[in-house]
């Protein structure tokens, strides 16, 4: 068992989210010294331990396993494929979610953003963005702010272009993953200058998406929904995100573009 290896990854952890011994301990029910000997390698974890910990720290389940490995102990949680046989109730409620969603577009990503399944509004409103970025893995980050992907129609681009920047930012410090870090990096660059100040449509507790629309345009506000007690790492890494108008024009237009023949079809 290669407790010094556990033991640096445990502090990782610890320090990324910013919890200290004492409180970790608490969270853990052990003790101050006992987290102390696991950091330094003196002591060697139990399993249940480990567990307990990485509950206590919010690990996600995918990196649990890789202290439990650290640890010389086999994963405690599943990896399927989403196209697994045992995850097939997960996709018909996946799929029934997303339906349940119409007129309002919604999609179902992976932890770095890459498209898994999408409704039929969410492919009208996304009509025209160039094919190459429509190809799979479709990275919705990217679809949104691409030059030819929606960000010609973002109203408030310079608003939205850092809301989702600063999202994966968060998100790649949160739990550490290269490839979110590099779409960052690469939407950063790509992005106007960030905003001093709020825009004047700004709702005051989140940022709409406002995407032109004909003669007008969408207002949105988005959603995050996740799996919040899947023991399957692909399940934990799903996330819903449905994008509701922010009013009754929108809600209106939304309704009228899924009557359109093209997207019932």
């Amino acid at each position: 068992m290669d407790t010094a290896t556990f033991g640096g990854a445990l502090r990782g952890w610890r320090t990324r989210r910013r919890v200290s011994q004492l409180e970790l301990a608490v969270r853990a029910g052990t003790t101050q010294r006992h987290v102390s000997f696991l950091e330094s390698g003196r002591s060697a974890p139990g399993r249940a331990m480990i567990i307990r910990l990485a509950e206590s720290l919010d690990v996600p389940i995918r990196e649990r396993n890789e202290l439990l490995l650290a640890a010389g102990f086999a994963p405690a949680y599943t990896r399927n494929r989403l196209d697994a046989p045992e995850l097939e109730p997960v996709r018909t409620a996946l799929e029934n979610v997303l339906r349940g969603h119409l007129p309002y577009p919604a999609v179902v990503v992976d932890r770095h953003g890459d498209l898994v399944s999408a409704n039929a509004a969410f492919h009208a409103i996304t009509r025209g963005v160039a094919p190459r970025l429509l190809a799979p893995p479709v990275s919705v980050p990217r679809v949104l702010l691409h030059p030819e992907g929606l960000a010609p129609r973002i109203v408030n681009l310079d608003e939205w272009a850092w809301h989702i920047v600063d999202r994966l930012r968060e998100e790649a410090e949160r739990n550490p993953d290269d490839r979110l870090r590099a779409l960052a990096a690469d939407l950063a660059a790509q992005a106007p200058p960030r905003p001093a100040a709020p825009g004047p449509h700004h709702l005051g507790f989140a940022v709409p998406l406002r995407l032109r629309h004909g003669d007008g345009e969408l207002r949105l506000i988005t959603t995050l929904t996740r799996f919040g007690t899947a023991v399957d790492v692909t399940l934990a890494e799903l996330r819903l995100e449905a994008f509701l108008p922010a009013d009754e024009a929108s809600a209106a237009a939304l309704m009228a573009l899924a009557a359109a023949p093209e997207v019932r079809s």
